[in-house]
């Protein structure tokens, strides 16, 4: 047995190991961390697979910014796991029928593509491009289109986002910037004429008095 064969069989016996812990961890924080080893196993596979980018993708993205989130949420609010595992063995038949059908159709899908004798023989000058660059030319070329689709899908899905957790409050005060755009000179400032003179209030009698 090779060293990259030895080493593939162990991340991947580390990755079933921590996404069976990520749905059986009582802890969410614990959950959200074996989450983060379990990213860790998948990118050190794709490594050995020669999938430097998606490897890369995946720690950066993943566990450098969505886990760090999901353990922020985790670590500050205070979830009552006890209720959210109400029922968790009523349905497990069901949830594991599904998640067993659903590997089954992955496993269908994916499998043909680790055929090596049905796979076309590469050029050897695509190969010295890297495998970086050549998901590159493959993405922008033959799927340009899904690609825009996609990029277009996930900005209305941060808009919408947006929108549905925008929130006024009665109490706050803010200016909106179009009513300040809108503002002319009239609006801002107002001329009052007034007299030239002023008369000057009478003395009081007291004063008069005295001055007498």
């Amino acid at each position: 047995m090779h060293t990259t064969t030895a080493l593939f069989y162990v991340f991947s016996a580390v990755l079933l190991f921590a996404s069976f812990r990520v749905i059986t961890a009582r802890s969410p924080v614990y959950a959200a961390l074996y989450l983060v080893l379990a990213f860790f196993s998948a990118s050190c596979v794709w490594m050995l697979l020669r999938a430097e980018f998606l490897a890369i993708s995946l720690v950066l993205v993943y566990v450098g910014a969505v886990m760090v989130l999901f353990l922020f949420v985790v670590m500050m609010l205070d979830i009552n796991v006890d209720s959210l595992r109400v029922g968790f063995w009523k349905h497990f038949p069901v949830a594991a029928a599904v998640g067993v059908v659903i590997a089954l159709e992955m496993a269908l899908v994916l499998m043909p593509g680790f055929d090596v004798r049905t796979a076309p023989e590469a050029d050897a000058a695509a190969l010295k491009l890297g495998n970086t660059k050549l998901l590159g030319i493959e993405i922008y070329t033959h799927y340009l289109y899904p690609l825009q689709i996609a990029a277009v899908l996930l900005l209305v899905a941060i808009v919408a986002a947006i929108a549905l957790t925008l929130r006024r409050r009665k109490d706050s005060k803010y200016l909106d910037p179009s009513e300040q755009i809108k503002a002319k000179k009239a609006d801002r400032m107002r001329l009052v004429k007034m007299a030239p003179t002023v008369e000057l209030p009478p003395a009081p009698e007291a004063a008069t008095g005295e001055k007498a």
